[in-house]
């Protein structure tokens, strides 16, 4: 029989991971046991920071509503309220876009929203 060399496969795998981990410290970015770990931890927290963004990106819309309201001498929780009984459909994200770059604009739907 013939003599069948192998590890081309294996190589291919150990050469893509530590390719993917280039620029770790120590030797996570040389060893494959401690690169192979890394790369684990790094897609979990990768993973769940994707998700916690979103409700950081809410908070900071609420903050920049709550600012623009403080001028008009209204509370949030009352704000959105009024929004919801007077069945304006506007999202957090418009609002604060509106409130940041028209305050007029804003200042008319505040209005609006009290009567």
């Amino acid at each position: 029989m013939t003599r069948v060399k192998r590890g081309t496969i294996s190589l291919k795998r150990r050469r893509n991971i530590l390719q993917l981990v280039k620029g770790y410290r120590h030797g996570r970015k040389s060893k494959e046991r401690l690169a192979i770990e890394a790369l684990k931890h790094a897609g979990r927290n990768a993973f769940n920071d994707r998700r916690k963004k979103k409700g950081v990106k809410r908070a900071l819309w609420q903050i920049k509503i709550s600012g623009a309201l403080k001028q008009h001498s209204i509370s949030f929780s009352k704000f959105m309220n009024n929004l919801q009984k007077k069945d304006i459909q506007l999202n957090r994200k418009m609002l604060a876009s509106i409130a940041e770059h028209n305050p007029e604009t804003f200042e008319r739907i505040v209005e609006t929203s009290k009567k």
